[in-house]
Order: C-alpha cells, then structure tokens, then sequence
C-alpha cells in the first residue's frame, strides 16, 4: 500500500482510492489529487469492503474494475482511468464495475482534475435503468418501452406534441424520465410518440466528452411527449446504420441514474456491443413474449443470453392469444417472473400514424406499462422464478 503522506480528510476517509498498477497512470493521479487537495490511498490488490464503501471517489484500471465487479459490493462514484485512449474492453470493464465514466491519461488530465475535484457534489437520488426487449420479431418491446416512459409521468399528464407542427417541444428541468433508443434497425423510438419532426438531438447529435454525459442538458435540449419525458431517438438514413456506441449508451444511462431519473431502454434483440452494455448496466430487463408457442420459443433463447450478463428478467406477455396461452404457462415454461399479461390493445397501428402513442385510462398497453412501473418501485433484488 502506498499511501499518500498528507492528513486525512476532515471525514477520516480518504479522498481517493485508486485501484491502479501503471506506474505513469499512479503518479497522474497522485498529481491530480495534489492539485484538488484531495487526499489519496493507492493500493495494490483488492482493497477490503470498508475501504472500498468508504472512500469518496475509487479509480481503478480495466483489471481492477473486473476484479471489483466479481468480488465487491456495487458503488457510486467509480472512475475508470486507462493509459492512452479507452478501448473496448475498458468500456466493458468499466460498465460491469459500474464506472461513470472512463477517462484516458494523459488525454483526458482536465476531465480528471474536473471530476476529482467534484467531491461528490452535486449527485442526486439513485435513479433506475431498465431494458426493454422483444422476445422475438415484432413483439412490441418498443412500444411497450414508449408506454412505459409515458406512463411513468402520469396518464393525465397534458401531451404537448403536434406531428407535423413547427413548434419546438423539450422537456423541462424537472425531467425525470429518458427514453433511450438503442435499436438503429427499429426506425426511430421518436416515432412512436410523434415526434418525427420535433426539433432535438438524437445520437448523432450527441457529444459525449470525457466519458460523460449532464443529464440536466439532455433534460433541456431532448424532445419531449410530454413534461418530464425526454427522447434520445436513433437517427434515419443509411449514414447511421451503425447506431449509438456503448461509450455513448452508457454515459446517458448512467447519467439518468445519478440524477435519480427513470432509464427506459429500448433494446434490440439483436446482440451489439452498445445493447450489451445497457443490458449489463440495467436495473431490470422487461422481455416482451407475444402469447403463442413460436414466441416462447425464441424468447427462451433470448432469456438465456440476457441470463449471461443481467439475472434480474422477467417477461410481459402480449395478447391475443389465439392457441389459449396464458401468460403464468410462459412464466413457469420459460422459468422468469410474470410481470404482466396485457389483453391486445385496439387499433394500436392506426393510433401511431395518426399521431403517436396516446393511452387511455383503460388501455391494455397502459395497464401492462404501470405493472412495469409498479415493479421498479418495489426494486427487487435478484428474482427467483
């Protein structure tokens, strides 16, 4: 252990706690500390629980950050910092210990100094990330995603979106929920809710500097439903097939969490570095399984693979259900809670041309959003089917 020789903290605790074996990358921290007026612990192996609850802000490196994630309990305020430019398994590393973001040296020295400095200013509640994807084709995992975003606002929320309106509509500082678009293929989360045309960022236009993201930016400047709504839409045209990066998914997600907001991600059933970070990082993964044998069938591959990086699934079972299925015989077929069973919603296609998502009071799709919602209040641990 090679501990720095300045008095502790006011707290008793130290600053910074850096899990880090690159002698050049030490002593960037060591210097960046000095110049914050933080204290700082440099260790060597895995630090013991206390240390690790402990300390304001822990800095590990891809090796450690894999170590931690296996061996100790998830915390806030973990910085990955890497020698040179971050890679792809440093994001990977990074999202299974939970980092907020991932910084390289010397590149990203201000950013360092930055979130050092911050000592833990600033954070706010323990926001929820959850994924939403389709046991199969066509299941309806992004609708129910939109639903869900709506829904977590209020029904009777007034809606403040015209489709082909010139009218800019962003939601408001008091944004608590961000619909996260993670499926390039699926033509854009933004339609689903009219918002087209609305004016507004969308992944292309989003800069993420220094592995992350202000929420409160992306509160005011995303398109909005309605208030307290915001939609992060994957872009259209063939210059943005590849979609968003699992750098950019995962600094909004975290984003959104620690400003305490609601996450809904939607996300595709097919396997990407970006949809598997969002997968790693949720809360819970909502699988939506329409109510026939060949839908439980592929939905049970897909669970298998969730089941590889995220325990925490369970299935929403859409109707009709033309052979008699009943959502509790998938749940106990498939192995994963039910969260909900919802009737099909009428005339669901000709409500989204006309204008968007537009739930009433009785309306199957809302019903099946608030059970999701009524889930992630109760914030499970791990299930057990």
């Amino acid at each position: 252990m090679d501990i720095d020789s300045r008095a502790p903290s006011a707290s008793g605790r130290p600053g910074v706690l850096a899990l880090v074996s690159g002698r050049a990358v030490v002593q960037t921290l060591r210097s960046v500390a000095a110049a914050t007026d933080q204290t700082f612990d440099s260790m060597s192996g895995l630090p013991g629980r206390r240390a690790w609850e402990q300390a304001d802000l822990v800095v590990v490196d891809t090796t450690a950050a894999r170590e931690c994630a296996a061996r100790l309990p998830r915390r806030d305020r973990v910085l990955l910092v890497c020698d040179g430019p971050p890679t792809l398994p440093d994001w990977q590393a990074a999202t299974a210990v939970g980092a907020e973001s991932v910084l390289g040296v010397p590149e990203d020295e201000a950013a360092l100094v930055t979130v050092f400095g911050d000592r833990g200013a600033g954070r706010q509640g323990d926001g929820t990330v959850v994924a939403v994807i389709g046991g199969c084709g066509g299941a309806g995992a992004s609708t129910l995603a939109a639903a869900v975003a709506v829904e977590s606002v209020g029904s009777r929320a007034p809606r403040r979106t015209q489709r082909h309106g010139p009218g800019r509509t962003t939601a408001s500082s008091t944004s608590s929920t961000i619909l996260l678009d993670a499926d390039p293929m699926g033509g854009g989360v933004d339609l689903l809710l009219g918002l087209e045309n609305a004016p507004g960022p969308r992944w292309s236009g989003l800069t993420v500097e220094g592995g992350q993201v202000s929420a409160e930016a992306l509160h005011a400047a995303l398109p909005s439903p309605r208030p307290g709504v915001g939609v992060l839409a994957c872009d259209r045209g063939r210059a943005h097939v590849a979609g968003p990066t699992p750098a950019a998914v995962t600094a909004v997600a975290e984003a959104g969490r620690r400003a305490g907001d609601l996450v809904v991600c939607d996300i595709p059933r097919q396997a990407s570095a970006a949809s598997d970070s969002l997968l790693d990082i949720a809360d819970i993964v909502v699988v939506v399984v329409p109510a026939t044998v060949r839908a439980g069938l592929a939905a049970e591959r897909v669970l298998a693979r969730i089941a590889e990086r995220n325990p925490n699934q369970g299935i929403v079972v859409r109707g009709p259900a033309p052979g008699g299925l009943r959502g509790a015989d998938l749940s106990e077929t498939l192995g994963v809670p039910l969260i909900a069973a919802m009737r099909p919603e009428s005339h669901l296609d000709a409500m989204l041309e006309r204008g968007g998502l537009d739930l009433g009071s009785r309306s199957p799709l809302g019903a099946g959003a608030r059970a999701v919602l009524d889930l992630l209040g109760a914030r499970p641990g791990r299930w057990s089917a």
